[in-house]
Formats: structure tokens, sequence, C-alpha cells
């Protein structure tokens, strides 16, 4: 759960969690438009000299480095997901021509936008990380295969996997970056929904995904943890409200140990290209069935989903 400027006023404390989260919002819907300090200032109804030490405090980069950051890494997405050319990717996200988003993109990760298409052939598997990344060579043609194999056939025997169409979901959120902050940014989450009569044996927590793990490094990836909302409820402070829209979506139900998550995702996303299937615009999710605390063999009952076009 991300933290605010120490403050002796509550109330200006949570409207200032309020503010930052319309401006992530505003980000992850304009990467391609106006994101100037005095735009996203703005948005969150600050003066730039404020709005830019708060936003740092925050997310521990200035604005720049954060944005610059979101256009590559969703470019990434696109490039790995998508049958789409370098020049279109550029242009989605706002950059002026092909060259100058290949700059942009050799700079972070070390290797052109081509490159990095060629260098991962199995779309989104972790299995083969950029050496960038994690300064880790790929593993040999032989090996790589023999995991890829042993992948398939562990999915093949802990999920079942279907297309569904999804119906839209109404979420209340709390933002946190980084996996470690997750059970705090729950728990402040419960700690306002339960005096709402929000939680009960019914009530599904969901973990939306804003950033890849692949793509983002660990403690820069944005989550919402939120709870499935069956009525209409005002928010405030860091609490928000996210619409995920209705569509169709892989959807891959588990019953796993803490230590399978990645495995599971990654099994996920090998099974979506092996299957032809292209990833859509939104973002992946899980949504949990129990409390694994619960479970005799402490494992999560939980669907992985994956929005496709």
């Amino acid at each position: 759960m991300y933290e605010i400027m120490p403050s002796s006023n509550n109330s200006l404390e949570t409207d200032y969690k309020s503010r930052i989260n319309r401006v992530f919002q505003f980000i992850d819907e304009n990467l391609d438009g106006d994101l100037s300090l005095n735009k996203v200032a703005e948005v969150a109804y600050f003066s730039p000299f404020h709005f830019h030490r708060i936003f740092k405090f925050i997310t521990k980069e200035t604005l720049n480095e954060y944005i610059n950051r979101r256009k590559i890494e969703q470019s990434a997405i696109d490039l790995l997901h998508k049958n789409i050319s370098t020049t279109s990717v550029a242009h989605k996200y706002g950059f002026s021509d092909i060259s100058s988003y290949s700059r942009a993109f050799k700079k972070f990760y070390g290797l052109s936008p081509t490159a990095f298409k060629e260098e991962n052939p199995n779309k989104f598997s972790k299995i083969r990380q950029l050496e960038s990344k994690n300064g880790q060579a790929y593993p040999d043609q032989e090996k790589y295969l023999c995991l890829i194999t042993n992948l398939k056939n562990w999915i093949a025997m802990n999920a079942k996997i279907e297309i569904k169409e999804m119906p839209k979901m109404d979420l209340a959120y709390v933002t946190c970056f980084g996996p470690q902050n997750m059970p705090n940014a729950y728990q402040n989450l419960i700690k306002w929904a339960t005096p709402k009569g929000l939680i009960n044996e019914q009530t599904k927590m969901v973990t939306v995904y804003h950033d890849s793990f692949k793509i983002t490094e660990a403690d820069k990836v944005r989550m919402s943890a939120s709870i499935l909302l069956n009525k209409s409820i005002e928010t405030s402070g860091e609490v928000g409200l996210l619409t995920i829209e209705a569509g169709k979506f892989i959807v891959g139900s588990f019953e796993i140990g803490l230590d399978e998550y990645e495995k599971s995702w990654t099994g996920l996303f090998l099974w979506m290209n092996e299957n032809g299937f292209k990833k859509a615009e939104g973002n992946p999710f899980e949504l949990y069935h129990n409390n694994f605390n619960d479970h005799p063999e402490k494992k999560a009952i939980v669907d992985f989903h994956i929005p496709i076009e």
C-alpha cells in the first residue's frame, strides 16, 4: 500500500490519496495524449510544484520517469501479444517517429523493439526473461523446449481452462506497488469495507494487475487489491472504484499453493498463445473463492482471467 506525505490532517491525507488514484487512471487512459506536468497536476487539483513532490513520494519516480516507463512497458506487452508493427506501436504510445521510439526502447531494455520480439518467440513466457532484467542468459534450446513441455503438462493436470463471456464487474480497490505491499492493501480495504456491510461469506476478493511481472520490475508492478461490489457505494481516500468491462476472457481455474501463482500465470499465457488467442486491452486479474488459510493444504481456489479479443 502506498503512503502519503506525513500530515497531521487526516482529511487532507484522505483527499491526497483520492486524487492520486485519479492520476493513475488518467495516465493509463491517455498514454498517447498530453501528459505534461501541468496537465496531470490539473487532473489532481494540485499546483505543478506540489504535485511533483507528492507523486515522487508515492511512486519513488518523477512523473516523467513513471510515464516513460509505462509507455515502454505497455508497448513491450503489445509487441509480445499482438500482430502489430513497430511503427503502429510507436504511434499508439505517442512517439513522434519510429527512431525516437526505438532509442527509448533500447535505452530501457538494452535491445531494439524488433530484437525484443525475436528474442521472445514464446510470447509472455517467464522462462525466457530478458538478460537486462535478471542478468541471466537464456537456457539452451533443448532445455527450453523441455521446460515448455513440462509447463504444458502441469497446466493440463492442474487447470480447468474455459473461454467465457464475463459480465461487467464493479470493484472497490486500494492501490499498491509490489507484491510485498499486497497484504497491507487488503487489510486497509477490509477495514474500510467491514463497517459498510461489504464483507461476508459471499464477498469475492479480486487482484487486478495493471503491469506485468515479465515486463516491469516487481517492486514497481501496480496492483489493485479489490472486492467485488453487488451494490452502488461511495468511496473516498485511498479506496477507489474500478470497473472491469464485460467481455471475453480466458479463465483458468486453479487450486494451488502460494508458490505456484507464477507458474499458473505463465502456463495460462502459454496456453493463450498456443491456441491462437490475442490479449485484449484490459488488465488480467485473479478472483479468489476461498481463504487459503482455511484450506487443509493451505491452497488457494482461484480463477485467473486474461481478457482476449
